[in-house]
């Protein structure tokens, strides 16, 4: 029994979508995530993907991948790294949320590097 319960709780895990550390929306009547932006400049001989990861640096995690094009809400930079969330569903951050708060869900969220995302608006 113990055994099937432990199996289950990492099917759930990995069916939840990644977020970050270090990631805090809201406290001010604005758009918790004010831009959005998406994918560019990838180098399709190379990795062709942007990683996304768990904090605003290449020594945090790496938690997911995104590809040329893919959208993503701009919601916080430090540095050259911006905290975003993505994802196809209402991800719940183009309206206020007060009081500040970790993003933590519906979609995914994490730190990518600037240079690789193009603002579209905001």
């Amino acid at each position: 029994m113990g055994r099937i319960l432990v199996t289950a709780l990492v099917l759930a895990a990995m069916a939840l979508p990644a977020q970050a550390q270090y990631f805090t929306l809201g406290g001010d009547d604005l758009d918790a995530c004010a831009a959005n932006g998406e994918v560019v400049g990838l180098k399709q001989e190379g990795d062709n993907f942007l990683a996304v990861r768990a904090g605003p640096g290449t020594s945090h995690a790496k938690l997911d991948e995104l590809r040329m094009r893919d959208a993503v809400y701009i919601c916080t930079e430090d540095g050259d790294w911006y905290g975003i969330v993505y994802g196809d569903d209402d991800c719940g951050v183009t309206s206020p949320i007060d009081p500040p708060r970790p993003y933590t869900g519906p979609c995914a969220s994490g730190w990518v590097h600037s240079r690789y995302i193009n603002v579209t608006a905001g």
